[in-house]
């Protein structure tokens, strides 16, 4: 069961559609969703660079421009020490080649996922000794790594932290030159919701201005920054929509070969691209290497010299993330077995299977997430003990809760929505047990919800409206797509199509004779079974049979258009139903 919440905010409506020449349809989702202001709906629709927040009002920036000046002036060796997922891998590259083009001398290293873990640590410190380092610079880590951070000091080395993740419960930050972190405390950057590839960029931009670089010249990296923003999950408003969208536009006719490689080998090359196509096809390739090989051959793809070389390194990704999918859907079938077998009382999920690969724990755990709506941990047997990772639900903050826990683990870091975490077999029981115990949710707050932007009957639901609803884009993380309701329709005919018989196509029809075209996607017999509870066995034999049956229900839908065979008509896509 699913709790719809419709969304219903006050607002000038007819002021609105008149100045921004739009529907009053979308006026009022737009509204809905906050933007109240002829004003505040105009810059969400159409994100500028004025958007964009100084550098210098992040704490410790100038103090970090500095210090980098002077290194790269006396010829010291600098590296980059970024982390294995797209946001690291991003981060690395932009520091990594805006460092060089402003002249300094630096080289990069990313942990090994199993070997290593996340983040700075002393393997990787003791390395940089060896190699004569001077200055290190952490992006997507490091605002957690005390220990580290001494160990580099203690022998002379400089620290530079870049990071955009949670610090610890007190504030305290690792002792060093200088900390990029918006979300540390004093930071006055106004805008807290930049991934780390966003802060990255934040001090290559500052650099570049000491440098003589144009905007211009800065703004190829955020194609980079954008494909962080968006497989990150962070917030898609504000400052944010302004990096993603322009990222998008220059990575449409990006000059990277390597990126234009995986684009290319993604069969994305002859269309507009979206948020969509950077989290569900472009990203995970990248995330495939950092998780089943080793993440610097995605860094290897950004520098790729040319497409022949590019076209290798992305077909090697492309096959790699084939293979993560597979392993993917093993572990969360093992995973729903276990939790339906033995841990149906619990309210937070914590699925140990020795066996699984670590690197995609984190996938197994959201996939589960998504399907128990509970928060759910996944550990997996690693080099050195148990390794996991967690995803959350809204309602549950998982890293405030893991952060009680800590005299049961080895190691954690995260934020609210999701955590990794390294611990002993031994303590698994216990934390499970702890976990449960000091649970803080009700079991109305743990109900999935469906959010209605908007209470639109189909008729009203047109192609004008879905060409407005296009200036939303990026879509993502604080920006889903737009979700309507409309109640009472007739579910006339139903064909159930696809390889994996799993997409219901539905005839839908309102009481002003009215027929629309409908699809449910990801379609299972629990739909059969709600009809036939609700309506009897005879109306779903008629809807399957092309009988006229007479189910009526809710739904909530989103709107698009669908091409099939170079024509495009409006579809309605149902995302829930009662």
């Amino acid at each position: 069961m699913k709790k719809w919440i419709l969304k219903n905010k006050k607002g000038n409506i007819d002021n609105m559609a008149a100045d921004l020449h739009k529907s009053k349809a979308f006026c009022n989702l737009l509204i809905n969703r906050g933007f109240d202001t002829v004003e505040s709906a105009s810059e969400f629709l159409y994100p500028n660079k004025n958007m964009q927040k100084p550098p210098l009002l992040m704490k410790d920036m100038e103090k970090a421009c500095d210090l980098l000046q002077d290194k790269i002036l006396k010829k010291k060796m600098i590296r980059i020490v970024g982390d294995y997922d797209v946001d690291g891998i991003s981060s690395s590259y932009i520091l990594v080649n805006g460092i060089l083009e402003f002249g300094g001398i630096v080289d990069w290293d990313i942990p090994d996922r199993v070997n290593d873990g996340y983040g700075l640590n002393n393997r990787i410190v003791e390395g940089c000794i060896s190699d004569g380092i001077d200055t290190i610079i952490t992006c997507d880590n490091g605002i957690n790594a005390f220990e580290s951070v001494n160990l580099a000091r203690e022998n002379g080395i400089s620290v530079i932290i870049t990071d955009h993740h949670e610090t610890i419960e007190s504030g305290e930050v690792p002792q060093c030159e200088a900390v990029l972190n918006p979300k540390q405390k004093d930071c006055s950057y106004p805008f807290k919701s930049l991934c780390g590839a966003g802060v990255a960029y934040k001090l290559v931009e500052e650099l570049g201005k000491r440098h003589g670089a144009s905007q211009e010249d800065l703004e190829k990296y955020l194609q980079f920054v954008a494909l962080a923003t968006v497989c990150d999950i962070v917030d898609l408003q504000g400052e944010n929509r302004f990096l993603v969208k322009k990222g998008l536009e220059i990575l449409e006719k990006t000059s990277n070969p390597g990126l234009a490689a995986l684009i290319e080998v993604n069969g994305l090359n002859e269309k507009k691209l979206s948020s969509y196509d950077l989290g569900f096809l472009l990203g995970p390739c990248l995330n495939a290497a950092g998780r089943l090989d080793t993440a610097k051959s995605a860094i290897k793809l950004f520098n790729s010299k040319n497409l022949d070389e590019g076209r290798k390194i992305a077909s090697k990704l492309k096959l790699l993330n084939e293979d993560r999918k597979i392993k993917t859907e093993e572990g969360v079938l093992k995973a729903v077995d276990e939790i339906n077998a033995n841990l149906r009382e619990d309210k937070v999920l914590v699925v140990y299977q020795p066996e699984l690969h670590e690197s995609i724990a984190g996938i197994v755990a959201g996939r589960v997430k998504e399907k128990f709506h509970l928060p759910t941990l996944v550990l997996a047997d690693g080099e050195e003990g148990v390794k996991g990772s967690g995803r959350s639900i809204e309602a549950y903050n998982m890293f405030m809760e893991i952060s009680k826990q800590r005299r049961l683990l080895e190691k954690f870091g995260g934020h609210p929505m999701a955590v990794g975490l390294a611990m002993k077999e031994e303590n698994i029981q216990r934390l499970r047990e702890s976990l449960n115990k000091e649970f803080p949710l009700g079991e109305e707050e743990i109900l999935p919800e469906v959010k209605l932007d908007l209470f639109l009957p189909l008729r009203f639901a047109n192609r004008g409206l879905v060409e407005e609803i296009e200036l939303m884009q990026p879509f993502g993380k604080a920006n889903p797509s737009p979700v309507f309701g409309d109640k009472a329709l007739r579910f006339t005919k139903g064909r159930i199509v696809g390889s994996n018989k799993n997409v219901l196509l539905i005839e839908l029809a309102d009481d002003f004779l009215n027929s629309y075209k409908g699809v449910l996607f990801n379609y299972t017999n629990e739909f059969d079974i709600y009809v036939k509870d609700k309506f009897g066995e005879s109306e779903l034999e008629k809807f399957f049979n092309g009988g006229n049956s007479q189910i009526r229900l809710d739904i909530a839908y989103q709107a698009n258009i669908n091409i099939y065979n170079g024509n495009a008509s409006l579809q309605f896509v149902i995302k829930d139903y009662k």
